[in-house]
């Protein structure tokens, strides 16, 4: 967690600007175009109220909302929705619920983020007079490139976003670079571009403008990377965002500010449809190294989509929002994850997103919508940090809610009409969300019978079960996978499952804990004779990228204890003894399954019989834990919520017949 990746330092800031600013810094490719084109007639006002209103977006929102106190909302260093949910659930119940429609909003919306970004650019190639008939908006040509370029990205994912954010930051410092650049060189002609920063204006156009407040839906288009900004927070850390982002900002307000100058210096009159004045300012002996720097930076600004979206689903598999998938480290700092199943599912949405829309301009009239009701979820979290955790006076917090919540619900609003748009997603963000909540409450359900009591009252049973002969041996050694944390407790349905139905006699009990820590490689264990030779605790300490191989990690630690001679693991069976044979040992993975014997609500049946379904999907007990089924029982346990108690029989004499005649006994 304290690696100098996360520390303000420049190697930190350039890894910075290739894993955070990606979505951010290529919205110049295509939101001031959005502007033009939904604006209608070009003149002045649209142009100077166009950036003022991108200017103040960028700064209350981006800047204010997320950089200055968003990302305070820190929890161990990591950032996103659920770990903002972590730190205020103890205030209340239900937030949940917006911490589940902000997640699943953010990760259905964010698949058009790399279609989007890489289509903008591809599309440039279309002003080099040599590709002009070639390079078509929409033609199968640029799809196959896009798709390409998609499938390459999702693929390059496995080997970390420290070698992404290595290999793409001197990419991205390129690109903002040139950013920079080219809006200087424009706004040298027209300096009085910069009468656009006054707010004046951006409330002028939407009050003036026709179509006034609804261009704000272009406008939100500038800020659609802040929610995945703070969700990538544990990749970089706090300082090295906050202070890139200084650096950041001015090379876009400086573009933006170059692309409005340009347009001002056309005549009066120009019809802007199919313009991009983004590559309009780009010199045209540059404009193919331009297109290219474009390409490679839309290719950045899909990895803070996934990088976050990797980050989100982590966090949602820890706190009982996912069902357990496979989740990989392929670097040494914790928050660089890769989870192969998310990604080529992001992967397949991103190409369906592409066949189905085709071109940028497209994209854009279905782009975000779900990310204002992804901030909005935020936004009410917040509060609660702001006033519960950081205990801000009362009157600070409600000027701070009232911003955000004034900014937001009127992108909410102005971006409502793009549902229509969209309508290719509803599926997709339905089964996020339901997924999310089936799997919350049910494990809400489930939690409620999870029961622990005293290890050592059980003692006595263990005790005289292990010396009653009249019981069939189960096995000489018998291991539990235990989610006490406390080393006093044990779950009942552990001693449930030794004593009841078919006992379990066994010479020695071991009952095994997991905790996981936040270095990479910590391999660590202790040892509790809580009986000796009988009940034995076993609790390990792994690093999170160490796999939990329980069955070798156990043998491993069989064995230390044997050469130590605090276990003898020699068979007690009376042949194999005299040849000194080792013991046989067996582990019991317990998993559940809904009952029949159960009375309960439309609903809550429905959401109990949802997560079983959901959990045939999931990863087994048995593999997350790096068990040999050889060795290895699963026990299914019946769930009762609610035991079907209002049986009702009547007892009646019973009729019998003898010899034809009738008797009643």
């Amino acid at each position: 967690m304290n690696s100098h990746v996360k520390q303000l330092s420049f190697a930190g800031l350039i890894v910075t600007l290739g894993i955070i600013f990606g979505d951010i810094g290529t919205s110049p490719l295509y939101v001031f175009q959005t502007l033009l084109v939904e604006g209608g007639k070009v003149n002045m006002a649209l142009v100077l109220g166009s950036i003022s209103c991108i200017f103040w977006t960028l700064t209350l929102q981006t800047t204010f909302k997320y950089i200055v106190i968003t990302l305070q909302a820190d929890n161990k260093g990591e950032g996103g929705i659920f770990s903002l949910y972590a730190l205020v659930r103890r205030y209340g119940k239900w937030l949940a619920i917006p911490a589940i429609v902000g997640a699943g909003t953010l990760l259905a919306d964010g698949i058009i983020t790399p279609p989007i970004s890489v289509t903008s650019a591809i599309e440039g190639l279309n002003l080099v007079p040599a590709f002009s008939s070639v390079i078509v908006p929409g033609n199968n040509l640029i799809l196959i490139i896009v798709i390409s370029i998609i499938i390459l990205l999702f693929f390059f994912q496995q080997f970390g976003t420290k070698v992404v954010g290595s290999a793409f930051g001197p990419i991205m410092l390129l690109w903002f670079v040139m950013l920079g650049v080219l809006g200087t060189l424009q706004v040298m002609h027209h300096p009085s571009i910069f009468k656009a920063l006054n707010p004046y204006y951006g409330a002028r156009l939407l009050m003036d403008h026709p179509k006034g407040f609804w261009l704000l839906g272009a406008v939100f288009l500038c800020t659609t990377g802040a929610e995945a900004l703070y969700s990538d927070l544990g990749h970089c850390g706090r300082k090295n965002i906050q202070v890139s982002w200084i650096f950041v900002k001015t090379t876009l307000v400086l573009n933006y500010l170059g692309q409005g100058a340009w347009v001002l210096a056309q005549a009066p009159g120009k019809d802007f449809t199919g313009v991009n004045p983004f590559f309009e300012i780009v010199p045209h002996q540059f404009l193919i190294p331009g297109v290219a720097l474009a390409t490679m930076a839309t290719i950045i600004a899909s990895q803070a989509l996934i990088s976050g979206s990797f980050t989100l689903i982590s966090e949602a598999v820890s706190m009982n929002f996912w069902p357990r998938i496979t989740i990989k480290y392929p670097s040494n700092i914790r928050g660089q994850i890769y989870i192969p199943s998310i990604n080529w599912i992001l992967c397949v949405g991103c190409i369906l997103v592409s066949l189905y829309f085709k071109t940028s301009a497209a994209m854009t009239a279905a782009y975000g919508f779900s990310i204002t009701i992804a901030m909005l979820s935020t936004t009410i979290l917040m509060y609660y940090f702001m006033r519960y955790v950081k205990h801000w006076p009362v009157w600070m917090v409600t000027m701070i809610l009232c911003v955000f919540l004034t900014v937001e619900f009127s992108f909410f609003v102005a971006n409502a009409v793009k549902i229509i748009h969209r309508l290719f997603f509803v599926g997709f963000e339905i089964g996020l969300i339901f997924t999310m909540y089936v799997w919350f409450k049910a494990r809400k359900i489930n939690n409620r019978f999870l029961h622990f009591i005293d290890i050592k009252e059980q003692l006595p049973l263990l005790k005289a079960l292990s010396a009653d002969t009249t019981v069939n041996k189960y096995s000489t050694h018998l291991i539990y996978l235990t989610k006490a944390n406390n080393g006093k407790q044990i779950e009942e349905k552990i001693i449930y499952s030794i004593m009841s139905r078919r006992p379990k006699r066994a010479d020695t009990y071991w009952f095994v804990h997991i905790e996981r820590t936040d270095e990479p490689y910590t391999m660590e264990y202790s040892v509790d004779q809580i009986e000796p030779g009988k009940v034995i605790r076993i609790e390990f300490r792994l690093g999170f990228r160490i796999q939990p191989r329980v069955n070798v990690l156990f043998r491993n630690v069989v064995e230390d204890m044997v050469q130590r001679k605090e276990i003898d693991i020699t068979s007690q069976y009376e042949s194999l003894n005299k040849y000194k044979i080792a013991a046989d040992f067996r582990f019991v993975i317990m998993e559940k399954f809904l009952s029949y014997n159960n009375l309960f609500s439309t609903s809550e049946g429905f959401i109990l019989n949802s997560y079983f379904a959901i959990k045939k999907l999931a990863q087994s007990e048995a593999k997350a834990f790096g068990l040999d089924t050889s060795e290895t029982r699963i026990e299914k346990i019946p769930l009762v919520v609610k035991p079907v108690s209002n049986v009702h029989l009547k007892r009646v004499d019973a009729v019998s017949y003898s010899n034809g005649a009738l008797e009643v006994n």
